[in-house]
């Protein structure tokens, strides 16, 4: 009987084992790396500086194989593919349309920053140009720098399946060896890794530009710009992580369930503007408004701008720059997605202007050219998170309503004694928010995702905003001595004014006289 038992456990044990060896081998034919021979035979060539002189797409698809199969490739093959092989292959030159838009997209929204530099200089006074545009010097090489060092890949840090889709922080934006074919062509997306890295970090600055404006003409210099570095390079990239880094706001994290539709901001009015918007504001508040602004009994005292041509050119920058903002969005150069783009935002920036006509000469009884100035932005920023998801119809009548909703918040804005020399918190952030419930409206989006997405990122950036500048209030300072904000802060605090009234001139030099000799 014994025997017997002993006999039947071998017995299984051997059909077990039998079964364990097939199942490893169809395992370890399953994780056996693809055949690739040309793939191979080029790794020679390279090595021998030779020529390729095979197929290219068949070795473009070998190299493929061994990416999703995680193999590294071999870094001087991979590198010498992206740039001598891959040019001829079947699907390069969609590709060089591709990323040579969002290029060209990336030019158009960097123009965007000396529109804001032009437009904030024209609409405060003259004796503060400077110091405004040594501020947006900054946040744009402030931004960049930030950006490339931790910032890309914070924005984009790929969630893990089962974290809360909220914070990973990212390291320095690069390509390492032997990853060139996965990151510097079509593998990676319709563009390069450095397209997407230069597109974004365009984006990354605007937000430090909006808060710019709104606390023009009295913020301390060197608060600022630690305000600026910490908004840009840390809080940023963190938030937009939520939208477009597939985060919470994507259906994934710790509110999957209720974001299971996915929050819909096509271009960022709320990633970018509302959250620019409500940051301006909180910082507002803190800073207190300029001199002489507010009197005792409530009555409000306009500061006219310095420069009325120069504020209108700035807007006519930032719309020119919004065709790449927007249609830069697309992410490739499909004609008909771009042009779709292009006129709804044409269409809502007039719209915008239209509204805000209308609404400032009814109410304020005269054309107000800042009033149509700032109805522009409106119009361009409501637009932004529906540019490619709502009708034509539909975003001149988003355009028109954020005309006048911006109207009603300047001045109400002015009542509460809430001073933005510029308009920045009513066109960036009420706007913002406007524009992104008006994909739930006039498009697919759940309204109710929309509503709560873009106040949880609108009240993240105010609070961070608050306790920021709290913290430098009561440390460096943040608001500039009386004497400094009455005589300005270009002399007072750069030394130079930015339009000089006398010659550099010591004495008059003696005119020539010609002479003729006998």
């Amino acid at each position: 009987m014994k025997t017997k038992i002993t006999t039947n456990l071998w017995k299984y044990l051997s059909i077990i084992a039998a079964i364990s060896f097939t199942i490893g081998g169809i395992a370890s034919a399953e994780e056996a790396p693809p055949e690739t021979p040309l793939w191979d035979a080029y790794v020679k060539t390279v090595a021998e500086e030779g020529e390729f002189e095979g197929d290219a797409d068949a070795l473009f698809a070998e190299a493929q194989a061994l990416i999703e199969a995680e193999v590294d490739l071999d870094p001087a093959a991979d590198a010498a593919f992206v740039s001598d092989v891959y040019p001829s292959t079947s699907g390069y030159g969609t590709f060089l349309v591709n990323n040579l838009w969002l290029l060209v997209s990336a030019f158009l929204v960097f123009t965007m920053h000396l529109g804001f530099s032009t437009l904030e200089s024209g609409l405060t006074q003259s004796k503060n140009t400077v110091n405004i545009l040594f501020k947006n010097v900054f946040i744009i090489a402030a931004g960049l720098l930030t950006y490339y060092f931790f910032g890309f890949n914070t924005h984009y840090p790929g969630f893990e399946e089962g974290s809360l889709g909220i914070f990973s922080w990212g390291g320095m934006a690069s390509v390492a060896e032997g990853t060139m074919i996965a990151n510097q062509t079509e593998l990676y997306a319709g563009y390069t890794w450095w397209t997407d890295f230069i597109f974004q970090a365009m984006f990354a600055a605007t937000a430090a530009t909006i808060v710019s404006g709104a606390v023009a003409e009295r913020i301390k210099l060197s608060s600022f710009m630690i305000y600026t570095v910490l908004l840009v390079g840390v809080l940023y990239p963190i938030v937009g992580s939520w939208h477009w880094g597939t985060g919470f706001l994507q259906g994934g994290g710790f509110l999957s369930g209720l974001f299971e539709d996915g929050f819909y901001d096509f271009a960022g009015s709320t990633v970018v503007h509302a959250f620019g918007g409500f940051a301006a504001l909180a910082c507002v508040i803190i800073l207190g408004p300029r001199a002489g602004k507010y009197s005792k009994d409530g009555g409000i005292k306009p500061i006219l701008g310095s420069n009325m041509p120069l504020a209108t050119i700035g807007v006519f920058l930032l719309w020119l720059g919004w065709f790449g903002f927007n249609g830069g969005s697309v992410l490739n150069a499909d004609a008909n997605l771009v042009s779709f783009v292009f006129v709804t935002t044409a269409l809502a920036a007039a719209g915008g202007a239209v509204g805000a006509i209308i609404i400032s000469w009814l109410f304020l009884k005269k054309p107000d050219l800042s009033m149509a100035l700032n109805g522009i932005l409106a119009g361009l920023v409501g637009i932004t998170a529906g540019a490619d998801a709502i009708s034509i119809p539909a975003a001149i009548l988003v355009g028109l309503i954020a005309g006048v909703i911006v109207v009603f918040s300047i001045v109400a804005l002015d009542k509460l004694k809430i001073d933005d020399p510029v308009g920045a918190i009513s066109v960036h952030g009420t706007c913002g928010l406007w524009g992104t419930w008006a994909v739930g409206i006039f498009g697919d989006a759940n309204l109710l995702v929309q509503v709560i997405g873009s106040l949880i990122v609108a009240g993240v950036a105010f609070g961070f905003s608050a306790i920021v500048f709290t913290i430098l209030k009561g440390t460096l300072g943040i608001r500039v001595g009386e004497e400094t904000e009455a005589k300005g802060l270009d002399v007072e605090e750069h030394g130079a004014p930015a339009y000089a009234q006398t010659s550099t001139l010591t004495a008059t030099p003696e005119p020539a006289v010609a002479t003729v000799e006998a």
